[in-house]
């Protein structure tokens, strides 16, 4: 009898023991949004800073013993080469200024520039004209204080490297103006001034 009691004790501690829960499982967190990894942002795209156009310029001397000076300002601009022209010292009237092919002003009387710049072999004639050389650039007219200026786009001529760049060439003005028919000079006298064409840095 006694036997069966601590049996059942036992057989109830037993049962105890089974019937003890597992302690629950912790659960996971969720991941928190606020801790999210972001890929850092590309940095911003500065655009190219604007090319600054080319420009050109060409101090003019006195040639053939006369008392001509002034200059010739030249810049890119679209659908050509903007040309601005001072010159003083001249007689009033008409006188043919031209791009010369060659930039050699050693000469007194200027003839060291060469011809008119005419890469493409054409032939004499107005500026505006259908066919001329790239060097002709028609006439400026000088009132009776003997200055002149003009300003206008020139097609066909270039600052930058080419064959049509106008850069180390002569520049001509002369004594009489072009008739834009005797070829290939234009039959405009001798030359009054020359400068050479460089870059302005």
């Amino acid at each position: 009898m006694k036997l069966t009691h601590v049996s059942f004790a036992l057989a109830l501690a037993a049962a105890a023991c089974g019937s003890k829960s597992k302690p629950a499982a912790t659960p996971t967190p969720a991941p928190d949004a606020s801790t999210k990894v972001t890929e850092p942002a590309p940095p911003p795209v500065t655009p190219p800073e604007p090319v600054a156009p080319k420009q050109a310029k060409a101090e003019l001397a006195p040639a053939s013993k006369s008392k001509v000076k002034g200059t010739i300002e030249f810049k890119e601009v679209e659908g050509g080469v903007e040309v601005i022209a001072n010159v003083e010292g001249l007689k009033a009237g008409d006188h043919a200024y031209h791009v010369h092919e060659k930039g050699d002003c050693s000469a007194p009387d200027g003839t060291s520039a060469g011809g008119h710049f005419n890469p493409n072999s054409h032939k004499h004639g107005r500026p505006d004209g259908e066919e001329h050389h790239e060097g002709d650039f028609g006439n400026l007219t000088a009132g009776k204080d003997g200055k002149a200026t003009k300003t206008f786009v020139m097609k066909g001529i270039t600052i930058a490297d080419g064959p049509t760049s106008i850069v180390g060439k002569g520049f001509i003005v002369h004594e009489k103006a072009d008739d834009f028919q005797t070829q290939p000079t234009g039959n405009a006298g001798s030359r009054v001034a020359c400068g050479v064409i460089q870059l302005v840095p």
